[in-house]
Parts: C-alpha cells; structure tokens; sequence
C-alpha cells in the first residue's frame, strides 16, 4: 500500500528562531522528527507543493492545487494525509469534500497546536494516527472513503468541523455529526457515520474532478441595533454574487417591513441569500418560528445543519459551476457529501 504524505505548512512544521517566534523549517527535518513514520505497514511517499506557509494565507486556488494534485497520483497511492494549518483547516476540508466527490479514499487533514519540535507536542500523535486512519482497508477497499479531519484521538468528516479552540489540543468539534472513528488503545470506526453507508448524493457516483470556484460571497452577522442601512449596504455591495446571513437561534430575524423589503429587492437584483445559524449546535429550521419562517417565503435559502465554513465553500464551489439559479437551489439544500440533512425545494 502506498500513501501520500502532503505538507502544506502551520505549527507542526515551525521551530522558533533566535528572537523566540516561530518560523517554518524543511519537510525533511519535520519528518527527522518522526521516525515512527518508517514502521508503517504502508509505504509512505512525501510532497510539497509549495513553500509551507502559515494557514490564514489559504485561498481558494490552494485549495485546487491540493485536489488536483490528489487527483492526478489517485492511481498511485491508496490514501492521502495533509499537513495543514488549524486555522482554515476546516475550510479546506469542506472544499476538498466537494472538489473531490466520489474519489472513494481517504483524505486526512491534521495538524496540531504545538510544533513538533516541542516536548509536549501534538503533532506525532495526530500525525501517527491519521496515517494509520488512512491505511485501514477492509475487502480490498479503503474503510474511510472521504475527506476528514483527524485531531486528537477523533477523526470527524471534513465538513463537519469547524475549529472550537486556539489553546486546546482537543481543537476541533463536529456538533452535528458523530465522529468518523475515535482512536485509543485501538481504533474505533463507527461504520454508521461513514460517507459510503449513508445517504449523500455522492454515493455509487463515479470521481469527476471540480475545482473551480467564486468566491464572491459575503457574511452578515445579525445583531441587535443593526439598521436598514447597514442591511443595504451588505447587499448592494459590488460583483457580490450571495451573501451568507448568520441569524439567531434556529435561521430568526427581524420581522420588520424594512428588513423583508430588502430580502425582496436583494433577490430581486440576482442575490442568492442564504439563512446560517449563528448557534454551532443544532441549525436553522426555518418552518418552526415565524421569525424564520418568513426568511422561507422570502425566498432566503436554509443552511440547515451545516457549519458556517462548509456553508461558505458550498456556496463558492457552486458558484463555480456555472449552474443556473434552480439548479443552484437544488443542490445548496441536497446532501452533497455528507455536509448537511438534504431538505426538499420548495
């Protein structure tokens, strides 16, 4: 069996220089640091695809350059760990998620809070683990078959998660979906939780590589006090193409005149709005209070269950691919890859 290893960069590679910050070092010294990667059943190959960079300078043709890499050596090796900073992880699992449906292997992003050089490290643990996650096969086929994230004894599907903590080694949290699998003396592989045994419409489809993108999409946080000037100006905003609104509680919003005339003339105009929850447990469920039922006949879209940076990259990524506006509605509210509970179109 044959795994690729991809470093991308963040606190795993860093050392500290002479002035106490920390700076990234070669993939060959990171590795020096690891020398249980050698006792692997697994023969385990190594890529750079760029110089390793700090995760907050990820931008959506990094996310490409990743699946297309992963695409073109899928012949060659059996499963995939990346090395990835914390702080955009989750965006670029979500992507991952959707540029590479029905690759049928494992994808593992993983990290860690402290740099591996470091005694009390994170990174040997994580990065054991999630190449073991990536090598477990059962009848000939690999028993993770998606893109996930693995950090600190949880491997969680990638666009589950979002990142809960900067301090704790336990740094990420999928609160509507159980975890992949969960690592301690043994591993532990909820078969239940995976992508091939569940209802995403990615399911028995063949692999077809989309990586192209928009990212001219916004974010409006809700908040008490917030005018109809502020409102307008979010959605007039230039060669904006949807805006994400974060509500409250289960998709709530103001249900004053002025409010729901915008949402009318924002739609009006070609903005696609969708309705996010600002809670990270549970979601929007529009039809249950009038203050959210009224963003449905507004014709807002339901993020559902979905975490904010899977909401985001969703958008994005169908954006880019140039669907018309029904079947841009139909696939926001389906179950791509696992990322949300489909909801009918009304």
């Amino acid at each position: 069996m044959n795994l690729l290893l991809i470093y991308t960069g963040g606190t795993v590679g860093m050392v500290q220089n002479d002035e106490g910050s920390l700076r990234p070092f070669d993939f060959d010294a990171l590795l020096s640091r690891v020398p249980e990667v050698q006792r692997l059943e697994a023969n385990v190959d190594m890529l750079e695809l760029w110089d390793p960079m700090d995760s907050s300078n990820f931008q959506p043709a990094h996310w490409a350059l990743l699946a297309e890499a992963i695409s073109s050596r899928s012949k060659d090796y059996q499963g995939f760990v990346i090395l990835h900073g914390t702080d955009t992880m989750a965006y670029t699992a979500s992507a991952l998620s959707f540029m590479l449906m029905g690759l049928g292997k494992p994808v593992i992003l993983t990290g860690s809070q402290l740099p591996i050089g470091v005694l009390r490290s994170d990174a040997r643990e994580n990065l054991m683990t999630a190449l073991e996650l990536a090598q477990l096969q059962a009848d000939n086929e690999a028993t993770i078959q998606e893109v996930s994230v693995y950090f600190e004894n949880k491997l969680y599907r990638g666009n589950r998660v979002y990142k809960k903590s900067s301090q704790a080694f336990d740094a990420f949290d999928s609160p509507n979906w159980e975890p992949l699998a969960i690592a301690g003396v043994s591993l532990h592989v909820d078969k239940d939780a995976l992508i091939q045994n569940g209802q995403a419409a990615c399911v028995g489809k063949a692999f077809s590589l989309a990586t192209k993108t928009n990212p001219k999409v916004a974010v409006l946080t809700l908040f008490p006090g917030m005018d109809e000037d502020i409102v307008r100006a979010a959605f007039s905003g230039a060669k904006r193409k949807a805006i994400v609104m974060l509500t409250y509680g289960s998709g709530n919003a103001p249900n004053q005149p002025w409010f729901n005339q915008l949402l009318r003339e924002a739609q009006d105009n070609g903005l696609i709005l969708i309705n996010a929850s600002q809670c990270k447990n549970g979601g929007v469920s529009q039809p249950d209070y009038a203050a959210s039922d009224m963003m449905r006949q507004s014709g807002v879209l339901s993020a559902g269950d979905m975490t904010l940076e899977a909401t985001l990259v969703k958008t994005m990524w169908l954006l880019g691919q140039g669907l018309d506006n029904k079947k841009f509605k139909e696939s926001f509210l389906d179950n791509l890859c696992g990322e949300r509970k489909a909801l009918k179109v009304d």
